[in-house]
């Protein structure tokens, strides 16, 4: 059962007595225009204030069910429709402006009241009623992950997101969230989402998940009292000796289990978003905070709190550079040095380029070991100096860690040699490091002047 559809069965059984019927049923597509023009009467009746609270509660989730119902085509005409008939009253705003004119400005606290009401869009109205309803957050945050395929083709589905983004982000401020352990001993259903939302690894098995729940490891995530259920965002934990450098050995399954008590190092190695409809809401800065005290207060022995991530911007951003420029990227030395491990004739002009095109470049112990230290320098640009249109980090999610107050420690050689590793970043992975009296100046010194705290040997790469 695909979520869409067991979230449609949750709430026929969580709404069932109170949904308020309304017409006849509308065609899954909306394809007609008396379709669109029963809808509309469906969302006005939605934001009357007629029956109370109950027939409120009922009205609106005659409109959830409507919306379940439809196909994806429909569910774009209903939120275009909600979009682009649910705005600010113009006309309103207008007579509420005039009457501020009218009176004193001693007199005007009221006025100004009524203006913030009316400057307040239909839609929003209507959005808020669902607030009150059994899983009436959690269709909220479904609807706005499909009302994110559209922002891109206009600006009411873009004014749309935006009210729905800010009615979420006050649902869902830090002090509302619970920290929770995952263990293996969590309910099923909870393990299995933890599945189907691990983003940066992914769990191959039941196996593979038990061994990322085991005694020397951690899962925690956050939820929302009204999403209990629901995992908002998660990061898994290993609690090891040392820095790691590789997620293929921090996941072995057939690997020691150690005491976690003798562990000095916490690796955070994986942090996915759990909820597409809570984009731009962030919670990930919190999380590891959050963890990082538990973790402290649970062992002592821990000193060091670092990440193991990923680099997902750094191949297409290496491949467009190579590309356009290999010759300004490589030294001749450079040059040479791959011609010679490739056995590639001396006239080649892109040598790095027409290796790393090829599968299985870096199972060969040559050509790797030719290839290393420029792709090390040309990762620490890439981390260090390629910057966004605001001065932060190109990398998304280096410009994560760097505002949460971390410095980029150790960039990580092979550190995932895997398919998805090596389509993301050529294998390349880097530790970020939370020097927990170091962290907020840190943030204020990238957040601030936009540097970006490195160490001593990251920042020799750039000189290799």
């Amino acid at each position: 059962m695909t979520e869409s559809a067991g979230l449609l069965q949750r709430l026929r059984g969580a709404w069932r007595g109170m949904t308020d019927s309304f017409g006849g049923a509308v065609k899954p597509d909306l394809s007609s225009v008396s379709d669109i023009d029963q809808l509309r009467e469906q969302m006005r009746s939605c934001l009357e204030a007629r029956g109370g609270e109950v027939s409120a509660r009922g009205r609106a989730a005659g409109l959830g069910r409507t919306y379940l119902e439809l196909d994806r085509k429909g569910r774009e005409r209903f939120l275009k429709t909600l979009a682009e008939d649910f705005g600010v009253d113009d006309d309103q705003v207008s007579s509420e402006l005039a009457a501020i004119q009218e009176i004193e400005p001693h007199e005007r606290e009221a006025a100004y009241s009524s203006l913030r009401l009316a400057l307040e869009p239909g839609r929003l109205k209507l959005l808020t009623q669902f607030n009150g309803l059994p899983e009436g957050v959690k269709f909220l945050v479904d609807l706005r992950a499909d009302l994110s395929r559209l922002t891109k083709k206009s600006a009411a589905f873009r004014s749309l997101d935006g009210d729905l983004r800010r009615l979420l982000a006050s649902w869902f401020d830090i002090g509302f969230l619970e920290l929770r352990r995952i263990r293996w001993e969590s309910s099923a259903s909870l393990l299995e989402k933890l599945i189907a939302y691990e983003a940066v690894h992914e769990i191959r098995s039941w196996d593979d998940l038990k061994n990322r729940l085991d005694s020397d490891r951690r899962c925690f995530a956050f939820f929302h009292p009204r999403m209990p259920d629901e995992p908002l965002i998660f990061v898994e934990v290993a609690l090891v000796n040392g820095l790691a450098g590789n997620v293929q050995e921090l996941l072995d399954e057939e690997a020691p289990v150690i005491d976690p008590n003798d562990a000095d190092t916490a690796i955070f190695y994986s942090i996915s978003n759990a909820q597409r409809g809570l984009a731009g809401i962030s919670f990930g800065g919190f999380l590891i905070k959050r963890v990082v005290d538990v973790l402290q207060s649970e062992f002592h022995g821990l000193k060091t709190f670092s990440t193991l991530s990923p680099i997902p911007g750094f191949r297409d951003w290496l491949d467009a550079q190579l590309e356009a420029t290999d010759n300004t990227l490589l030294s001749e030395s450079d040059a040479t040095a791959l011609r010679t491990a490739a056995t590639l004739p001396a006239e080649e002009a892109k040598p790095l380029q027409v290796i790393l095109a090829t599968s299985n470049w870096i199972e060969d112990e040559q050509i790797s070991a030719a290839v290393e230290p420029i792709l090390m320098r040309l990762c620490a640009h890439y981390l260090l100096k390629e910057k966004g249109r605001s001065g932060r980090a190109k990398d998304p999610v280096a410009n994560f860690h760097l505002t949460n107050g971390a410095l980029v420690e150790r960039i990580c050689w092979k550190g995932n040699a895997t398919p998805p590793g090596m389509s993301r970043s050529y294998g390349m992975m880097v530790n970020y490091l939370y020097k927990l009296d170091k962290i907020e100046e840190n943030h204020e010194s990238y957040t601030g002047d936009r540097k970006i705290k490195a160490s001593t040997n990251v920042n020799l790469l750039l000189k290799t």
